[in-house]
């Protein structure tokens, strides 16, 4: 057997492994030393070691345990019941007010954590029996709470972006200023999407009851000065710190850490316990992404080494003979299909990194190609069979709950996350503008495509076997 067969075969077997459920870091490591050790013999150890070191020495990568641990910590300080009344009490006169409230606190919360499973949980125990008591449509308040916990995934600081500009070699300021219209944009077309249905058919999403509603607009602006503005300003100095050049991403992450802590400290929620419970339970998640980053890198280094990355090119680039607009869709469908059986994680380290050294072949920029990856990767987490938003929410929800019945609320949302895909597709300047603006980049010449890469932009950096010795 060649060695691009080799490569696809590698490729085939890892997807089959991991549908039988091993781990997936340990799958990627012993299936990229395994057939590496077929080619390259004992040098593939000295791969394993390398890639073991790349990954401990890449500084972008220390913002991924400080952002996770800020996350925990608002999540035990018990900010997002102040700010779910809040928000609740300020959109009480819209129909829909639960719903808008519940999408609008996902947005703020995820904004702060990245963390779909915390979001998905944390709203399916605090708002999502609010609206089953309100006699909200079973489906539309499970869809609304599942939709509205993956915004995470697309709105900086999002734990992705971070992990795809450390693919890619790409700025994660820029993506983060790239993803921010796209996330608005996504989140404001949920809110539009339930606050329409609410006009149209009332009895899916009823009004609050007058007892429920009932506040001072004191009340209100007092509610949103303690919960709403002490977050939003946290947030903003956390992004605003990376966006303008003030902080690096890791600097911007240690800053929001410790405001998290005061923040914890001054809502009288920070305990020993949690403190304790948020240091473990983020040297849990940073160590399965630092693992998963090493098998990632072991393995598609060796699925290079083999040829499987040429396989895949000539394959697209010749036999198909796509244009830009072809290779995106074409792209973005084997995406959206990979969600399926496959979590964001696993697509963005080892199948992303199969089609980013063509950007340069069809001139698409890696920047807006991250966006429009972070789009569709919110699916991932509503399509079943994995679809982890929806097991994360039927493991909060009451018995009577079916899992059927939220994997059918979900469905309008991955519809919603297709269309804003297409917006994206025909307007790439709602993702180009702000990182073009923001850093000074000059304009286009008239007639040049916005999604084009400029000249001498981005490469694939990654030497796949570098400082190894020469084969015999």
């Amino acid at each position: 057997m060649s060695d691009p067969a080799l490569g696809i075969v590698m490729l085939g077997s890892f997807i089959l492994v991991v549908l039988f459920g091993f781990p997936v870091a340990f799958t990627l490591m012993a299936m990229g030393i395994g057939f590496g050790y077929v080619s390259l013999g004992d040098r593939v150890f000295d791969l394993l070691v390398q890639r073991t070191y790349s990954v401990m020495a890449n500084d972008v990568l220390i913002s991924v345990p400080l952002f996770i641990f800020m996350g925990y910590i608002i999540e035990r300080a018990n900010i997002l019941d102040r700010l779910f009344r809040a928000l609740q009490l300020a959109s009480r006169a819209l129909p829909g007010a639960l719903a808008i409230a519940t999408l609008v606190t996902c947005a703020m919360f995820a904004t702060a954590t990245g963390i779909v499973g915390a979001v998905v949980t944390l709203m399916g125990l605090l708002a999502y029996p609010a609206m089953l008591r309100a006699g909200y449509d079973t489906r539309l308040a499970s869809g609304i709470t599942c939709a509205g916990g993956c915004l995470g995934i697309l709105i900086p600081p999002s734990i992705m972006f971070i992990l795809y500009g450390a693919t890619a070699g790409v700025s994660v300021a820029r993506l983060y200023a790239a993803a921010f219209l796209p996330g608005l944009l996504l989140a404001g077309l949920y809110i539009a999407y339930v606050f329409l249905l609410a006009l149209v058919r009332p009895s899916l999403a009823p009004r609050l009851p007058a007892t429920v509603a009932a506040g001072s607009v004191g009340e209100v602006v007092i509610a949103l000065l303690t919960s709403f503005v002490p977050l939003a300003v946290l947030i903003a100095a956390v992004l605003g710190a990376i966006l303008f050049g003030l902080a690096t991403p890791s600097e911007a992450a240690a800053m929001g850490s410790l405001g998290s802590i005061l923040l914890a400290a001054a809502y009288r929620g920070l305990t020993w316990e949690r403190l304790k419970e948020s240091v473990f339970l983020t040297a849990r998640t940073s160590a399965m992404v630092c693992w998963l980053f090493v098998g990632a890198y072991v393995f598609t280094s060796v699925f290079g080494w083999l040829g499987g990355h040429h396989v895949v090119e000539t394959f697209i680039v010749e036999d198909l003979d796509l244009s830009s607009v072809g290779f995106l869709l074409l792209s973005q469908l084997i995406i959206f299909l990979l969600g399926w059986p496959l979590e964001w994680s696993e697509i963005v380290l080892i199948f992303v990194p199969i089609f980013l050294p063509l950007l340069d072949n069809f001139a698409i920029d890696p920047i807006f190609f991250g966006v429009l990856v972070g789009l569709n990767l919110q699916t991932s987490f509503m399509t079943p069979p994995v679809a982890m938003a929806a097991y994360y929410l039927k493991g909060v929800a009451p018995p009577s709950v079916r899992i059927q019945e939220i994997f059918s609320g979900c469905m309008p949302f991955v519809a919603i996350v297709l269309l804003c895909m297409v917006v994206m597709y025909t307007f790439p300047e709602i993702a180009l503008w702000l990182p073009r603006t923001l850093y000074a980049t000059p304009p286009l010449p008239a007639g040049e495509d916005p999604m084009a890469i400029p000249e001498g932009g981005f490469r694939v950096l990654d030497d796949l076997l570098p400082h190894l010795p020469p084969l015999d």
